[in-house]
C-alpha cells in the first residue's frame, strides 16, 4: 500500500512539473534587458526607401499631443548639465538664450544629431514635488542613459531645467526623486531678438568648411543645409557631420563669401546671404541678419 502511494505521489509530481515548467519559461522570456530595449517607431514608406518618423514630431505643435517619457538630471543640481555634448554647443548651453534650460535626449529625440536644437515642453505630475506646469527645454546632447525599460523617450535634463518643474522650494526634492515620469510635446523655439549664428570649426581650411549652426526659431533643428560660393548661382548640399555641425569638402578650393540655405525640420527654407565673409577664419563666429519667424 505504501509503495502504491509513493508511486502515485511521484506521478503527481511529474505531471505538476510539466504543467509548471512552460509557464516559468514564458515568464522569464518576458523580462526586458535595459540594454536591448528599443522604442517602437512608425515606418513611413517613401517610394523605394523607408524613413522613420520621430514620435516627437507626430505630437505636433499647439494644444494636445502630449506623449509619455521619463526624466532625470545630470551635472550639478543648479547647473547646465555640462560643457561639450553630442550636439557641439559647448559652453553656450549655460548662456542666453539657452540659459541652462536644456536636456540630453534619448535616441528618438536626438535622431543621430538631427534632433539637436528642437524644443519641447516637459511637465511632471507623478511626484509630490511636481508643479504640474510645463517648462521648455532644448535638445543639446544625447542622453547618457538613453532609454530606461518601458520608456518611449527620455529627457536627461540639466539640474536647472528639472528643478524648474517643481513646486516653489521643492526643486531638490524633485531632483532626488530618481526617474520622474513626465509628459512632453514639441513646441516652437523662440529666441526673441537673436539671429542664427554660425561657428566655424577650428579644423576648417580653404578646402574643408564645417560649421555649427544654432538658435533657429520655430522648429529649432535642421533637415538640410546647402552652401553657395562666391560667383556661383547654384547651391551645393552640405553633409551632416555630427550634432548640429554641417560640412562641405568636395576636394576643390572653396570660394568665399558663402551664403547658406537652411531647411528646417518641417521643410521651411531660409537663406543667410554672404554670412561667411571672404576673410573668414577657422574658429570664427558669424552672426546672420536673419531667423525664422
Amino acid at each position: 500500500m505504501a509503495e502504491t502511494c509513493t508511486l502515485a505521489l511521484l506521478g503527481a509530481l511529474v505531471v505538476l512539473s510539466l504543467l509548471v515548467s512552460p509557464i516559468a519559461c514564458s515568464s522569464r522570456k518576458l523580462a526586458v534587458n535595459p540594454l536591448s530595449y528599443k522604442p517602437v517607431v512608425k515606418a513611413a514608406p517613401t517610394n523605394k526607401t523607408t524613413t522613420y518618423t520621430n514620435p516627437a514630431v507626430l505630437a505636433g505643435y499647439g494644444p494636445g499631443g502630449w506623449l509619455a517619457a521619463g526624466a532625470t538630471y545630470y551635472g550639478s543640481p543648479n547647473g547646465f548639465g555640462g560643457d561639450g555634448g553630442a550636439c557641439g554647443y559647448q559652453s553656450a548651453v549655460g548662456q542666453p538664450p539657452f540659459s541652462s534650460m536644456i536636456a540630453a535626449g534619448s535616441t528618438p529625440l536626438f535622431l543621430n544629431g538631427l534632433g539637436c536644437g528642437a524644443c519641447y515642453d516637459v511637465m511632471c505630475s507623478s511626484h509630490k514635488a511636481c508643479s504640474g506646469k510645463p517648462v521648455t527645454v532644448v535638445i543639446t546632447d544625447l542622453s547618457p542613459g538613453n532609454l530606461y525599460p518601458g520608456e518611449p523617450a527620455h529627457f536627461d535634463m540639466s539640474g536647472t531645467a528639472l528643478g524648474a518643474m517643481a513646486k516653489p522650494g521643492r526643486a531638490d526634492q524633485l531632483r532626488n526623486g530618481g526617474v520622474i515620469r513626465v509628459q512632453y510635446k514639441r513646441v516652437p523655439c523662440k529666441y526673441p531678438g537673436v539671429k542664427i549664428t554660425f561657428k566655424v570649426d577650428p579644423g576648417s581650411n580653404p578646402f574643408y568648411f564645417k560649421t555649427l549652426i544654432e538658435f533657429q526659431n520655430g522648429d529649432g533643428n535642421l533637415r538640410a543645409v546647402a552652401v553657395k560660393q562666391a560667383g556661383s548661382r547654384s547651391w551645393t548640399a552640405m553633409t551632416h557631420d555630427w550634432g548640429a555641425l554641417w560640412r562641405c569638402n568636395n576636394g576643390q578650393r572653396l570660394r568665399a563669401p558663402f551664403s547658406l540655405r537652411l531647411t528646417s525640420d518641417s521643410g521651411r527654407k531660409l537663406i543667410a546671404n554672404n554670412v561667411i565673409p571672404a576673410n573668414w577664419r577657422p574658429g570664427g563666429t558669424y552672426r546672420s541678419l536673419v531667423n525664422y519667424p
